[in-house]
C-alpha cells in the first residue's frame, strides 16, 4: 500500500432516513444540515438510499426530482459532496422474474436508479445494495409452505439464469453513466439468496457479467459467511477479478461501530493491502422502516434537528463521530500490525 494513499470514509444516511423525499424542500434543509455537520466532522462522502417508487410514480419524474435535490445541495454549498447510493428491488421490479415483461419493468427501474446515482455522484459513483432479488420476499409453495434450504437453492437457480441477460445490459448501461454496480449479499433472515459474497460472485461469473462487482459488508460477513478462510478466499477472488467495489463497516447488531464485535484485525489486514475504494460507516438507526423490518428493540439514536434531545443518551452525531474515530484508529493499527510481522502471528494463527 502506498504511504501516500488516503482512505476515504463515507457515512450512511440509514442513520437518518430511508427516503430522501427529494420533492420535500423542508426536509431538504434537514438533509443539508446533516450533510454539513458530518462533513465538518471529517466524513468524505455519504451513502443514501433511493426509496423504491411505484409504476405510477414514473421513473422520469423520480429522476428529475433527484436532479432538483442535487441542485439544492449545490446551492447550499455542497456541490462537491460525494455520494453513493443504496438500491433494492421490489416484488414489482423483480429482475429474476420468470416473466419477460416483468424483467423489462425491473430493468427500466434499475436503469432509473443508475441515472439517479449518476446525478448525485456527478458521474463517478457506486450503486450498491440488494438489487438482484426483491428485498424480503420469501418464496412459498402453492400450498403456502415456505421454501428453505436445498429447495430454496434449487428454486433460485433458474431465477439467476433469467436475470443474467438483464444484468449484462444493466452493467453496460451503468458503465456508460460512470456508475459502478456493486451487488450486496444480505443476511438470510432478511432476504433469500444471495446471502454470501461467494454467491454474488458466482452469479456474476456464471452470467459473464463484466463491469460489475460486489459490496462486502462486515456485518453480513460475520453473521452469514462460513469463516475466516472463506472470507480470505472471497477477498482474493473479488480483488483478482476487479469486483471488490465497496466495503461497508457495520457492527453485527447494525448499531454503533465503536466497541462492536467487528473482527477488525482479521478483516482490515485482508482488505487494506488490496482495497482502494471508500469505506462506508453504516449504522441503522431505530427509525421507520428499519425499526420494524429489522425488529429493533434498542432505543433510537436521537437525530439533531429531527428528534427531541435525550440528555445522557448518544445522538446520531455522537455515534457518527465515534465510528469515524474508531475506523481511523483501526486502519492505523492494521497498518502497524502488517509492518511488524510478529504482530500478525496472532491474527493468522
Amino acid at each position: 500500500m502506498s504511504d501516500t494513499f488516503s482512505r476515504k470514509i463515507y457515512f450512511s444516511f440509514f442513520m437518518f432516513t430511508a427516503d430522501l423525499r427529494p420533492d420535500d424542500t423542508a426536509y431538504t434543509r434537514t438533509l443539508v444540515d446533516h450533510l454539513k455537520a458530518l462533513t465538518d466532522m471529517g466524513y468524505d462522502g455519504f451513502d443514501v438510499h433511493i426509496a423504491p417508487g411505484t409504476p405510477a410514480a414514473g421513473h422520469r419524474q423520480e429522476t428529475e426530482a433527484y436532479a432538483r435535490l442535487k441542485k439544492a445541495f449545490g446551492a447550499a454549498g455542497l456541490g462537491d459532496t460525494r455520494f453513493t447510493t443504496n438500491v433494492g428491488t421490489t416484488r414489482t421490479f423483480d429482475p429474476t422474474s420468470p416473466y419477460e415483461q416483468q424483467r423489462a419493468q425491473a430493468l427500466a427501474y434499475l436503469k432509473s436508479r443508475v441515472d439517479i446515482t449518476r446525478i448525485l455522484g456527478d458521474g463517478d459513483s457506486i450503486m450498491s445494495g440488494p438489487f438482484l432479488y426483491p428485498y424480503g420476499v420469501f418464496p412459498s409453495t402453492d400450498a403456502g409452505e415456505p421454501i428453505w434450504s436445498d429447495a430454496l437453492q434449487d428454486w433460485m437457480r433458474p431465477r439467476y439464469r433469467d436475470a443474467h441477460a438483464l444484468f449484462r445490459e444493466l452493467a453496460e448501461y451503468a458503465g456508460g453513466q460512470g456508475v459502478q454496480l456493486a451487488l450486496e449479499p444480505i443476511k438470510s433472515w432478511e432476504s433469500p439468496p444471495p446471502n454470501m459474497v461467494s454467491e454474488a460472485l458466482d452469479f456474476l461469473d456464471d452470467g459473464e457479467i463484466f463491469g460489475a462487482g460486489v459490496t462486502l459488508d462486515t456485518a453480513q460477513v460475520v453473521m452469514e459467511s462460513r469463516g475466516p478462510a472463506v472470507f480470505r478466499d472471497n477477498v482474493a477472488r473479488a480483488t483478482r477479478q476487479n469486483r471488490l467495489l465497496y466495503v461497508h463497516i457495520s457492527a453485527p447488531d447494525r448499531g454503533a461501530v465503536r466497541d462492536s464485535w467487528i473482527p477488525w484485525e482479521l478483516m482490515l489486514n485482508e482488505l487494506e493491502p488490496v482495497y482502494r475504494g471508500p469505506y462506508l460507516v453504516e449504522v441503522f438507526n431505530a427509525i421507520p422502516p428499519f425499526d420494524s423490518s429489522m425488529r429493533m428493540t434498542r432505543r433510537r439514536f436521537w437525530r439533531p434537528g429531527e428528534d427531541a434531545p435525550e440528555p445522557g443518551r448518544a445522538s446520531a452525531y455522537d455515534v457518527a463521530a465515534a465510528g469515524l474515530e474508531e475506523l481511523r484508529e483501526r486502519i492505523a493499527a492494521s497498518a502497524l500490525s502488517r509492518s511488524v510481522p510478529s504482530l500478525m502471528a496472532g491474527v493468522r494463527g
